[in-house]
């Protein structure tokens, strides 16, 4: 799928800001199954610096200062990108029971999966809950294999939670969301990384964009789509796999991957700091279009 995305971020200030630091994440990512064709950043009023650079985790990022007073701030990204769905057809019953995975993530010592172990340990969101283990291993009974089992806890995750906006903020913690059932796509993401990492596996967040769909005889709403996030779980030899607890799926070519990173603070779209008294509004829209 092709598809065109415009995400614009607009802050209106009560005060004139004299000076703000910001760091943005809105560019998607170059991957096996996806290609980032072009991508253009634009900020109003001009900054004074931008650069761009690589994080740690491979994701793009842009920082940029603004040195003159100003009512508003404007981030545009406008991207175009080619998604494919992933080759490698995965057939549950096939693959290596959890049990064994988890003793090669533990034992191995090549490289990679070296590497890969930084993905299991707590991180700054995700913190270790004895909840969060008991939760987790209902779905991994003895000998099931992995996948099957990590789909089954996304499907949980799906019926036992309830998609509510106004309950967190991204200051919410995870303990509120498993308390209390409630939450949206970054907690739900957070949850099942957090279930995975309490067994011993590898988990990772990613943000991105999930394609969206009008109902039947109604046009696209302009800015109906929004950024999405979701979880991936790490196979010795086979790589990463996406689940999108949110809407019960395996992410495929209507998911448009931006980051990944071990929560949400690694891959946050755009955070900075501002110098300046008063109140601001925020104003975030996302179009994002299939084009042939």
């Amino acid at each position: 799928m092709n598809y065109k995305i415009i995400h614009k971020t607009e802050y209106s200030y009560t005060h004139p800001v004299n000076l703000c630091y910001n760091e943005a994440r809105l560019t998607p990512r170059n991957y096996a199954y996806q290609h980032c064709r072009d991508s253009q950043f634009t900020v109003e009023p001009e900054p004074r610096v931008c650069r761009e650079r690589q994080d740690f985790f491979g994701n793009t990022v842009y920082y940029f200062t603004i040195q003159q007073p100003h009512n508003q701030l404007t981030v545009t990204v406008t991207s175009r990108v080619d998604v494919r769905s992933g080759e490698m057809q995965l057939n549950f019953a096939e693959h290596l029971a959890w049990e064994d995975v988890r003793q090669q993530l533990q034992t191995d010592r090549d490289p990679e999966t070296l590497e890969i172990r930084q993905y299991i340990l707590n991180s700054p969101m995700i913190p270790a809950m004895s909840e969060l283990h008991a939760y987790a291993e209902q779905s991994f009974t003895s000998g099931r294999p992995l996948l099957e089992a990590v789909e089954d806890l996304s499907t949980r995750l799906y019926t036992d939670f309830i998609y509510d906006p106004d309950f967190t903020t991204i200051a919410t913690p995870l303990a509120d969301v498993l308390k209390y059932r409630r939450g949206v796509c970054q907690d739900f993401a957070h949850l099942g990384i957090g279930c995975l990492r309490a067994l011993g596996f590898a988990a990772r967040y990613v943000s991105g964009y999930i394609e969206t769909e009008p109902l039947p005889g109604k046009k696209p709403l302009s800015g109906a789509d929004e950024s999405h996030a979701w979880f991936s779980v790490y196979l010795p030899h086979l790589g990463w796999v996406d689940f999108d607890p949110t809407n019960n799926q395996m992410p495929a070519d209507q998911h448009i991957t931006v980051a990944w990173g071990r929560d949400y603070a690694d891959v946050t779209p755009l955070k900075g700091v501002v110098f300046g008294s008063g109140t601001h509004e925020l104003s975030v829209s996302v179009d994002c279009k299939r084009v042939f």
